[in-house]
């Protein structure tokens, strides 16, 4: 992109947005307000690109926040909504295309039995909690600080003071009594996991975390943690439920289920399962899925469930997935693509990481090797972010508008367009850190 990018239309549109919708968004983060300027209001996508408004390209690395593995506007999902919407739109009863989804999904993935498909990740993540208190009994949850499950009423909780300690809300509108059924702990602490199961033992219903936490940065957990959680849960009577919202279907058919070898009790899924179109899902065994309705006394229903596009949509797109080397195909892209920003950062001495799993990554300002703990990102090196966001969009990048989202490369992204990207993401270090004295050690 040559010169200085044209907003006009991006910027009349947001202001007419703000008449109708809260900050003139549908979604916060997408409101601009970590990295400043206006929202990009855009037109169209295709392959690894989308166009805004006022025509400006870019190479796109949100990929609609993870949904679009195969890219934009992919042509055999496109034809597969086509084909379902020219028979109807949504019935409100079971249809075949239900079937053939969940079927391919089941065959393909070891770690669940059965599946009950709903229109959201935050749905889907609701229905795994009831289901978790349901079969159990028992109403307290465990999450951990870091970790986003969604806008789900009982996670949108923060810690209280102390090592064992129920949640306290931190939206509006959630209330204390519901909270309260939410104990958060600190990541990566098995001390605090065994003092609250010690300590409320008969009480908690289950654990629930990402076992890829990619809400809040990349904070990649040890497999010997996640199996620390998998054997304390079971020991004690507690389901634990992975939330795969992003990380399933995204670094391998099954998951990080499939990625560390772990059988959690309950899984959820959502993003790339509907091809582009909004979807939910969890799953377990059958004995657990036993107790959902009308099989048993959990009640969860949605009127748009298995709806007929998107489960068309999500046929097509999983079957592309399962195409032989996909995903080592996707993930050694990925892999070059970071080593590529990594060395050259490291070469220039400059204070900078991408950290990556499998086609998703995160860019940290930082010198730690590892990131396991949201305490362990430094919130100033925020400002960083909000300086390199604001370049790459004048070369043609777009990344999610957060320096704690993180981003995601799609078969679309070819090895060329990639090695484009990385050159303007070095050249952005260069500007920023041309202008700052602090470097890595």
């Amino acid at each position: 992109m040559n010169g200085q990018m044209k907003r006009e239309k991006s910027e009349s549109l947001f202001e007419t947005a703000k008449q109708y919708f809260p900050g003139g968004v549908n979604s916060p983060v997408r409101a601009f307000r970590s990295v400043g300027g206006t929202p990009l209001f855009i037109e169209k996508g295709d392959g690894c690109h989308i166009w805004d408004a006022d025509g400006n390209q870019f190479i796109d690395f949100c990929c609609s926040w993870g949904p679009l593995i195969n890219g934009h506007n992919n042509k055999e999902v496109k034809k597969a909504i086509i084909e379902a919407v020219e028979l109807g739109t949504t019935f409100g009863a079971p249809t075949r295309k239900e079937n053939e989804l969940a079927e391919l999904i089941l065959k393909n993935n070891r770690f669940i039995e059965k599946i009950r498909f709903v229109s959201s990740g935050t749905e889907a993540v609701m229905s795994a909690l009831r289901l978790a208190r349901g079969f159990t009994g028992k109403s307290v949850i465990i999450k951990f600080d870091g970790c986003y499950h969604g806008h789900v009423d009982s996670l949108l909780v923060n810690a209280g003071s102390g090592l064992s300690t129920f949640g306290i809300s931190s939206s509006a509108g959630v209330t204390e009594s519901v909270a309260k059924d939410t104990m958060v702990l600190p990541l990566n602490d098995r001390r605090a996991v065994e003092i609250a199961i010690s300590d409320y033992r008969e009480d908690i219903a289950a654990i629930i975390i990402e076992p890829i936490p990619a809400n809040n940065g990349l904070i990649l957990q040890d497999k010997e943690y996640l199996e620390f959680l998998r054997d304390i849960t079971k020991k004690n009577n507690i389901l634990l439920i992975f939330d795969e919202v992003i990380s399933g279907f995204r670094v391998g058919f099954e998951g990080a289920a499939g990625y560390y070898g772990i059988q959690p009790d309950i899984i959820t899924y959502g993003k790339i399962i509907g091809g582009g179109m909004p979807v939910g899902a969890y799953g377990a065994n059958k004995e657990i899925m036993s107790h959902i309705s009308p099989d048993g006394n959990v009640y969860q229903a949605g009127t748009l469930s298995g709806n007929p596009v998107a489960m068309n949509a999500g046929i097509a797109q999983l079957k592309i997935c399962l195409q032989k080397d996909f995903y080592s195909n996707l993930n050694n892209k990925t892999e070059k693509f970071a080593k590529t920003i990594n060395d050259f950062a490291k070469e220039n001495n400059y204070l900078f990481k991408i950290f990556r799993i499998g086609s998703i990554f995160w860019f940290a300002f930082t010198d730690k090797e590892f990131v396991k703990t949201s305490s362990d990102i430094e919130s100033e090196s925020m400002k960083y972010f909000r300086e390199m966001h604001k370049d790459l969009l004048e070369s043609g990048i777009y990344l999610g508008p957060s320096g704690y989202e993180v981003g995601f490369i799609s078969s679309a992204h070819t090895n060329e367009i990639l090695d484009v990207a990385a050159k303007k993401i070095c050249n952005s270090l260069t500007k920023i850190f041309s202008t700052s004295t602090e470097r890595v050690s």
